[in-house]
């Protein structure tokens, strides 16, 4: 994950995807591009959304045979009956691996103990999950997300480019294809989410993590200085060109769409500094988007959120307002995923160190919630945020000279810890279950003004050192549930309970 000097996050994106294609792809990832690549070919394909293969048999036939089409007009209403909560919390949930599930959906005791208690939590009451894609796929390490039918799967549009029709299942089927075309028994969900972190440059993940934040232009392509990044990190540490650029892929992944360049934009980076580059790169953004949501809006889904933040609330604000037409606060021409209108926040939260009171991370969240609250206030049709990742970085906190979280840099290296997560500290004194009580204190106050919940939806970042973090993950390696596992859950009921003594 990545870093900005802010206080927020990583971003795992690309741990979870093949070395050869972005998050943002689908299907099967062999053999897709040439490795002559060319930075202006990379630009058209993650502007089209797309670094992936052309051809994806399997999936695309396996599409046309179950329903990779338009919802007629009572299949549409049929999903969104007028009876049914307009303001759903979608509780806790979480990405990555899931021990004890297998492909057809069976659960072991242990597995279904922990989904048991997060699927209260939810008005759905089923877990939701995502992986910065459109469905399940395989990991690069081999393994299959699978999941079972008390999942919600809550798909992705990575990059800014619009989303290819035939990639996007019907809001609300079960089962479903997964991206090797086998059966999924979740359901997927009714909301679509905007790109991944496009307002930091982020970083290339793997051997330069945290070094290179630019990828190399045609320059220094033709200059033959463009060094190539690996998403394996076991391998040696590879520095990038003396401008802080590299190969980032061909071998490897960036950890948000801020990465890239966008095509009809002038700017080698233009999303993290969006709002300032000229009206038709601006306008081409938007445009791409409101494509995604034409598509989305065809295939059944309800609700929209705007691009999930790496740090920066107001970034959401002013896409909300491009999106919906808004000429001031509460005056806007739709408010809905009709006219591509995102209804949600998505923020992203990473503590740093194991010392989230020290590095201030605590105080940072508070502000980002009370920035949400501020824009739901505004704009009363935003229903409140998605905070989908969330977790520990393992680095020093970043700063101006080094805005991106590089491995083992700070006071508690997870490499100094047996299970590589936190170690017992003053501020943690149950290591890493102490952060997530914490910070479910804080999701449980955040109110607005006029008492609405803030936090719609929670997932903890259930990875192992990806993106620079410490070991998040909530089983240990035998698919039993650890201490954080436990603390999680409680955490979870505790959310779910004071939800339920307000609706009394």
């Amino acid at each position: 994950m990545v870093f900005a000097s802010s206080g927020s996050e990583p971003d795992r994106v690309l741990h979870e995807l093949d070395a050869e294609s972005q998050p943002f792809s689908e299907g099967p990832k062999t053999g897709c591009l040439e490795s002559t690549r060319r930075p202006l070919l990379v630009s058209l394909m993650l502007s089209l959304g797309v670094l992936a293969c052309v051809a994806r048999h399997k999936f695309l036939q396996g599409m046309a045979l179950e329903g990779g089409r338009a919802l007629s007009t009572s299949e549409h209403e049929a999903l969104h009956p007028s009876h049914v909560d307009d303001d759903p919390n979608w509780g806790c949930g979480l990405l990555g691996k899931i021990p004890g599930i297998s492909q057809d959906g069976q659960t072991t005791p242990e597995t279904q103990r922990f989904v048991d208690a997060l699927k209260s939590t939810s008005t759905f009451n089923k877990v939701n999950y995502w992986n910065w894609n459109l469905a399940p796929q395989t990991l690069p390490d081999g393994q299959v997300e699978h999941l079972s039918k008390d999942f919600l799967f809550i798909p992705e549009q990575w990059g800014p480019g619009p989303v290819p029709d035939a990639w996007v299942r019907p809001a609300g089927q079960s089962p479903f294809l997964d991206s090797n075309g086998q059966p999924c028994n979740a359901e997927m969900a009714n909301i679509f989410l905007g790109m991944n972190e496009p307002d930091i440059q982020g970083s290339c993940m793997g051997t330069m993590m945290g070094k290179c934040l630019e990828p190399c232009d045609d320059a220094a392509v033709a200059a033959n200085d463009c060094p190539a990044a690996y998403l394996n990190a076991s391998l040696p540490a590879v520095e990038p060109n003396a401008r802080g650029m590299c190969n980032c892929w061909q071998h490897s992944v960036a950890t948000g769409a801020g990465f890239w360049p966008v095509q009809g934009c002038s700017a080698h980076q233009p999303l993290p500094d969006l709002w300032n580059q000229e009206e038709a790169c601006i306008d081409g953004v938007i445009s791409d988007w409101k494509k995604t949501a034409s598509t989305a809006w065809s295939k059944g889904y309800k609700y929209l959120s705007a691009p999930l933040m790496a740090v920066d609330v107001n970034y959401a604000e002013k896409f909300i307002q491009k999106a919906c037409g808004c000429s001031s606060p509460g005056k806007c021409s739709c408010t809905d995923a009709s006219c591509g209108c995102p209804v949600y926040l998505g923020i992203h939260f990473y503590a740093f160190d194991c010392l989230p009171e020290a590095t201030g991370s605590y105080k940072t969240f508070a502000k980002r919630l009370r920035e949400v609250a501020k824009v739901m206030e505004n704009y009363p049709f935003v229903k409140g945020a998605f905070v989908n990742e969330v977790g520990m970085l393992n680095c020093a906190q970043p700063s101006d000279a080094h805005p991106i979280c590089v491995p083992n840099s700070g006071k508690y290296p997870a490499r100094s810890v047996a299970d590589h997560g936190c170690p017992a500290t003053p501020e943690l004194p149950n290591g890493l279950a102490s952060f997530v009580e914490q910070i479910f204190e804080m999701v449980i106050s955040a109110k607005t003004n006029d008492g609405r919940s803030i936090v719609k939806g929670f997932s903890w970042f259930n990875v192992d050192q990806d993106g620079g973090t410490y070991n998040l993950r909530l089983f240990d390696k035998h698919g039993s549930i650890n201490k954080v596992g436990e603390a999680y859950m409680q955490a979870c009921k505790k959310w779910a309970d004071s939800n339920l003594a307000i609706e009394r």
